[in-house]
């Protein structure tokens, strides 16, 4: 019911940290004269698309106008912006898990982040943060703000390790059913869409590695002595599954070459007989049609034998080109 009511202002999950792994849910109308305790911390989470929570987010947060045209800016990049006093804005992209959509077709939260309290924004629904609240239910969630955000960025890393491993494992069979079966055809337009997935998410992921790199070597006062070693686990992970996206790209176009040059072996062969059949019945047709032609004075015309005769030389160029070809080595 809580969820339900906040919902009609664009306020999709409104919770105080306990500092402890817990976490109390809030109404919307509870912001308005809220007070937490020492240790505690805020996150909200909007609706990026709802007018409510536009309103709110350039009227009662707080924020800057630049924040706020930041936040809410229709197309943008993962990127990581500090801000004056120990602040900044962290953009984030992850797989599209949602029923009917495209895994690579991306989703993205916006994060506003400082020492107590955490404002993030998404226009589409995301697994990350409904897995973040149901740790939190069970009291083993983020205890701090340096925390929250670097969950939700370890939840929209690992969404992406499944969608890895299914485009390396779909590559795997083919190139498994090319060896096995040298009669087998692969699918070009399946190749073609797993190489293009592959490289839409490297396009995409590739900016958010440096900002896990840049998370790493500068660490804000209000982070957790150890956020530092988790942020460089994320960049390295990340960075391994860019390399196996760029792994799988390349693996996919050596399919196609070895398909393609497959196709132009088996293309040579049957030109080359078509040559071979061309050149051996070419003379003899050669031969027939000088035979046939309707006038007076062919040799052989008034002979018994001049079929036979016709036939057997016929049969003579047939031997003799096919004794030339063996020399020449043609066949």
């Amino acid at each position: 019911m809580l969820e339900q009511d906040n919902a009609q202002w664009g306020l999709v999950h409104a919770f105080v940290l306990d500092g402890k792994g817990g976490a109390r849910a809030l109404a919307r109308q509870q912001l308005d004269d809220l007070a937490m305790l020492p240790g505690e911390s805020l996150w909200l989470h909007w609706d990026r698309g709802h007018p409510h929570a536009q309103a709110w987010l350039r009227e009662a947060s707080g924020l800057s106008p630049f924040s706020c045209d930041l936040l809410l800016e229709e197309n943008t990049r993962p990127r990581l912006l500090p801000l004056p006093d120990e602040k900044l804005l962290l953009f984030l992209r992850g797989v599209n898990l949602n029923p009917g959509a495209e895994p690579e077709d991306m989703v993205s939260v916006r994060i506003f982040a400082a020492a107590q309290r955490v404002i993030s924004l998404r226009l589409r629904p995301l697994r990350a943060t409904e897995e973040l609240i149901e740790l939190l239910a069970k009291g083993r969630g983020p205890k701090t703000a340096s925390e929250l955000i670097l969950a939700l960025a370890d939840y929209l890393t690992d969404k992406v390790d499944a969608l890895v491993s299914e485009l390396s494992e779909l590559v795997d069979q083919e190139e498994e059913k090319v060896d096995a079966d040298e009669h087998y055809s692969p699918e070009h337009g399946a190749l073609l869409q797993m190489r293009r997935r592959a490289a839409s998410l490297r396009r995409f992921l590739a900016p958010q590695r440096d900002i896990f790199a840049q998370l790493t070597r500068n660490k804000l006062p209000w982070f957790v002595d150890d956020d530092a070693d988790y942020w460089n686990e994320l960049n390295n992970r990340l960075t391994r599954y860019l390399e196996e996206l760029e792994l799988t790209r390349e693996r996919v176009g050596l399919v196609l070459e070895s398909e393609h040059r497959r196709m132009s072996e088996r293309m040579n062969r049957i030109m080359y007989r078509f040559g071979i059949v061309t050149g051996v019945f070419l003379p003899m047709t050669f031969v027939t049609g000088l035979l046939g032609i309707n006038v007076g004075g062919i040799p052989g015309s008034e002979s018994n034998y001049g079929f036979m005769v016709a036939c057997l030389i016929m049969g003579g160029l047939a031997v003799g080109q096919w004794w030339l070809f063996r020399r020449l080595r043609w066949v």
